[in-house]
């Protein structure tokens, strides 16, 4: 070793903090924060994705520009690595699980990669053990309001494109009483709004309970003080547990919100995708949820350019999206996973076509959203603000989840709110995706 680069990393010994690089989705955010409550009470100086010597890399493995923004951060910190800015690096999370064998022999200069199951072997080779009694106490990275809540781990779905259950496993549910004890800490440390996450919120309770029981957890967490929203994401739609609309219509903590990726709606590709579901059946359920939930805001994914995908089978999706008139909607190009039963068919629409199919449904999203949003002008609303940007304070109704839909501009240099906290506005102006308002006085 160059007596430089000694001389640099034993400088960079003295300071031991381990910094948490996290990629990848919402669950990506949680297991994050349990690594570092873990650290934390293991007395180790532990930041998010700031400077520190030591360097843990939550990955995520689920599509192509997914696992290429994994490889580059797992590749750059290496870098840093050996020019002697950072002492050591860790992998974790679902690329490390899916591609352990030949992440090790392609960046072997990694210390040491782990899977998305193996914490305690993790917290061991960060000096830190496992601690059990830790219900709940996790070190939130999101703004103070919000927080996500995972409710169960790993899928049991047979989806033919998707590969998390290679990477998370059967599904596996949290406890009713678990959950409510993390929530309870949430809202003690100042969180109002819980953002319940799993594969599939509505397979909830079904390996413990021997019953779908999203609606009974839904009624604990009600009871919990301080929590002002409580919000749904990633339901899925064969097998619906219909009760949890009666608790939404019930509980005004329930947001009148739903995330329910459908994917697609051609009845052929429905059965390609192994999605249990037609598309008369998946109609009659958005029709039954509008019913039941009125003013019910529901966003959904959609897949283009899955193998076998004709232009028929396109334009019918485009024209039921223009019919549906989805609030919140969001579109993915097809990614070829391998180990996926859909890697068994040949990925026959071209890259080009794809992006262009894609680009067609958002650009019909786009006008629904104006649409939908010019019929909020003059309309009241509460809103929490999330953050300051400018000369606008930015800010979110209960039919908006944070990152991925509206959000609400109020001019900073007329009124002043604080961050966290909720306030009642008036919608004066609407665009595409974004609203602009006035605090009501």
């Amino acid at each position: 070793m160059r007596p430089d680069l000694q001389y640099m990393r034993t400088k960079t010994l003295k300071k031991n903090k381990i910094n948490v690089v996290t990629l990848g989705c919402s669950k990506n955010v949680y297991d994050s924060e349990v690594l570092m409550g873990q650290l934390k009470a293991n007395g180790k100086d532990v930041t998010h994705e700031e400077e520190g010597n030591i360097v843990v890399i939550n990955t995520c493995g689920f599509i192509n520009n997914a696992k290429e923004e994994s490889v580059n951060t797992i590749l750059e910190y290496v870098q840093k690595k050996e020019e002697g800015d950072v002492d050591k690096v860790f992998v974790t999370g679902c690329l490390s699980e899916r591609y352990k064998p030949d992440l090790v022999k392609e960046i072997p200069n990694v210390d040491e990669y782990f899977g998305t199951t193996e914490l305690p072997g993790l917290l061991k080779a960060l000096g830190a053990d496992y601690r059990h009694e830790l219900v709940g106490e996790r070190l939130t990275t999101t703004p103070k309001n919000y927080a996500y809540l995972k409710i169960a781990e790993g899928c049991d779905r047979p989806c033919s494109f998707c590969a998390i259950p290679i990477m998370r496993g059967k599904h596996k549910s949290t406890p009713i009483e678990d959950v409510v004890t993390e929530a309870k800490k949430l809202a003690t440390n100042g969180v109002k709004e819980l953002i319940l996450i799993a594969q599939d919120l509505t397979y909830y309770g079904l390996d413990l309970y021997k019953k779908r029981n999203l609606a009974e957890l839904l009624e604990a967490l009600v009871e919990v003080d301080g929590v002002e929203w409580i919000r749904l994401h990633y339901a899925f739609p064969a097998g619906f547990p219909m009760d949890v609309l009666d608790v939404m219509n019930r509980e005004p903590k329930i947001c009148n919100y739903l995330d329910i990726p459908l994917q697609h709606i051609s009845d052929n590709i429905l059965k390609s995708m192994r999605r249990g579901t037609t598309k008369e059946k998946t109609t009659k359920l958005l029709k039954e949820f509008r019913a039941r939930v009125p003013n019910m805001t529901i966003r959904t994914t959609l897949i283009v350019g899955y193998p076998g995908e004709t232009e028929q089978n396109f334009q019918e999706l485009k024209q039921w999206v223009s019919d549906m008139r989805f609030e919140r909607l969001g579109c993915f190009t097809y990614s070829h996973e391998e180990n996926t039963h859909a890697y068994n068919l040949e990925d026959d629409v071209a890259e080009d076509i794809k992006i262009d199919r894609a680009n067609q449904i958002m650009e019909i999203q786009s006008q629904i959203s104006w649409e939908l949003n010019q019929q909020k002008i003059g309309q009241e609303f509460k809103v929490v603000i999330d953050r300051k940007e400018g000369n606008y304070f930015i800010g979110r109704t209960e039919f908006d989840s944070p990152d991925v839909d509206n959000e609400v501009l109020i001019d900073a240099t007329k009124t002043y709110l604080k961050t966290g906290e909720y306030t009642n506005v008036k919608i004066i102006e609407a665009e595409d995706f974004d609203l602009y308002a006035e605090v009501l006085n």
